[in-house]
């Protein structure tokens, strides 16, 4: 039988975000759940007419709500992009506000203010600096440092966000929410991208670690 959610995702950072989310509501509340289609990508299925129906830029993660059909979408309201997505799922699903903040809050706004910030800077530089690291047809110095440098910079305004907190938004030291997850999995990967220790970053190093000590942290990870 069908779940009321279907999620069309790779291995990748991005698909990451959204099934560690997707887990860690699914822990929260107990009533969602979801299916997966695994893309390959490199078979390049995500630029079959039948995907970009669902999201015309072609790419992963796309979340379909079965829940939520409309007339356009009969078989469920498809969300692409993976941030907008995570936006989604708090939105209609966390109900009591677990992972997200009250709206037109001061957190709410430092909530997107790094969601925003991911999005402009961690995920695309670090995407071009994995790509110049490894998938480059060509050797290119000053792309691997270009890009190398930036996610290092970068690596270090997230330190400074996580000075004295356990979490990036929220009262005291924090809490969880869509900010953290909307990053994390692009930090993981800090190897990938040339970063080969976080030692220079305790802050973000130790917020690191508390995230994939997580159960829902570490299951979403293994999706697909």
């Amino acid at each position: 039988m069908s779940k009321p959610l279907v999620l069309y995702t790779a291995a990748t950072p991005n698909g990451h975000k959204v099934s560690i989310m997707l887990e860690e509501l699914k822990a929260a509340y107990g009533n969602i759940d979801y299916d997966v289609e695994k893309i390959n990508l490199t078979t390049n299925v995500q630029k079959e007419p039948w995907f970009i129906a669902m999201n015309p830029n072609g790419r992963i993660p796309v979340l379909v709500d079965r829940s939520n059909p409309t007339a356009a979408q009969p078989n469920g309201f498809p969300v692409f992009e993976s941030a907008a997505i995570l936006l989604y799922l708090v939105q209609k699903y966390d109900k009591e506000g677990k992972f997200k903040f009250e709206s037109g809050s001061d957190e709410e706004s430092q909530m997107l203010q790094w969601i925003f910030f991911a999005h402009g800077g961690v995920g695309p530089m670090q995407g071009q600096s994995h790509h110049f690291r490894h998938y480059a047809p060509e050797d290119v110095p000053y792309g691997k440092k270009r890009y190398g440098d930036e996610v290092v910079r970068l690596y270090g305004v997230l330190d400074i966000g996580l000075r004295g907190r356990d979490y990036l938004v929220g009262p005291g030291t924090g809490k969880l929410s869509v900010a953290d997850v909307n990053v994390m999995p692009w930090v993981r990967y800090h190897k990938h991208a040339g970063v080969e220790t976080l030692d220079a970053f305790p802050n973000l190093k130790a917020w690191l670690d508390r995230l994939l000590e997580r159960e829902a942290v570490k299951v979403g990870i293994a999706v697909p």
